[in-house]
């Protein structure tokens, strides 16, 4: 990588008020990556990574091409019987695990974990990943670490004394500026904690959400979605943008634009077509903010994606999602009791 400095957030300026220009650019670039994009190998300004684990990135703040900074994505992966460097960090991160098993140690607790459980990193935690085992483990990150980082929670590093120790007083917990009850919640969600439901996007397992409280994250939502061969999800609207991961199967998104047309007050305006976007298992799909989407499984495959979006747009008064269709599966539920006992 040539970039001398790592970039944790970034920032926006123009000439003009309006960013229809900006926004343009951003939307013109592809939003299906695979393997071969590496934004960030972790060379620079990083230090999670030891002799053996290797962390890189796929979407985040320093792409060159800033598509976001609400979500980010990296992969972290451990060989067998190895471990990274212990650091700390305000902001949280979650873990999908993608392969193998292994544990977390977090403030000095330890956190077992396997292939499909989602692993919190807590706000302001102190940690390492180690896999014990004879196969290796790799994580899918999900974070919204410029966040934290644009409101200035910027205080982060290896474990050691701190700078000018003659000028401060002796340790107090940090944990009094935390919200309350946090430290009962859990910090790997796994199968059993969730359960399949069919909702108007689909089969999908709720597995992080501001509903959900028994587990400790606070700044990202992240569900698995299943779509049957052939099928599709619901077509939907939100403001927030999302990243999606493939973790089976293939298929396509289709996804439109929403301009936003300032008259008296805002009207949405709709694309008339659509812009598709194929994917196969292990790709990263980006859905840009304010778009109307749609996923497709193709024929003869299942299609299994994980997906996460930054929470602060609920805080933000873009709690809704708005359904202009309902996928088949939930539609085939919705069938009134008068014609369910005619049938019969």
């Amino acid at each position: 990588m040539a970039k001398k400095l790592r970039t944790f957030v970034r920032g926006l300026d123009s000439a003009t008020y309006g960013l229809n220009e900006f926004r343009q650019k951003q939307l013109s670039y592809d939003r299906v990556r695979n393997d071969e994009y590496v934004v960030d190998d972790a060379k620079v300004g990083h230090s999670g990574d030891s002799a053996q684990s290797k962390t890189w990135w796929r979407i985040g703040p320093g792409d060159e091409e800033f598509l976001t900074q609400t979500i980010h994505v990296h992969f972290v992966e451990l060989p067998p019987r190895s471990s990274n460097h212990g650091h700390g960090h305000q902001n949280e991160a979650a873990f999908y695990i993608l392969e193998g098993k292994g544990y977390e140690i977090h403030d000095d607790q330890r956190y077992d974990w396997k292939k499909d459980d989602l692993v919190y990193v807590h706000t302001d935690s102190v940690h390492k990943h180690f896999n014990p085992y004879d196969e290796k483990a790799v994580a899918l990150v999900v974070k919204a670490k410029s966040t934290w980082m644009f409101m200035g929670l910027i205080q982060q590093g290896r474990s050691g004394p701190i700078d000018r120790p003659d000028e401060f007083g002796p340790r107090e917990e940090w944990s009094h500026v935390w919200t309350p009850g946090v430290k009962d919640r859990k910090k790997v969600i796994g199968l059993e904690d969730t359960i399949w439901e069919i909702t108007p996007l689909g089969n999908q397992r709720i597995i992080a959400s501001p509903e959900k409280t028994d587990g400790r994250i606070h700044s990202t939502d992240s569900y698995e979605l299943k779509i049957e061969p052939g099928s599709r999800s619901g077509r939907y609207w939100k403001m927030a943008d999302e990243v999606f991961y493939a973790l089976e199967g293939d298929g396509h998104f289709l996804m439109w634009e929403v301009e936003a047309e300032i008259a008296e007050k805002y009207y949405a305006r709709v694309a008339l077509e659509p812009k598709r976007y194929d994917f196969t298992k292990g790709d990263t799909i980006y859905v840009p903010q304010n778009h109307q989407v749609q996923i497709f499984a193709n024929d003869g495959s299942t299609v299994r994606l994980f997906q996460s979006q930054n929470r602060l747009f609920r805080t933000l008064g873009y709690d809704n999602i708005h359904y202009v269709e309902n996928a088949p599966a939930y539609d085939a539920l919705q069938v009134p009791e008068s014609a369910a006992t005619v049938d019969a």
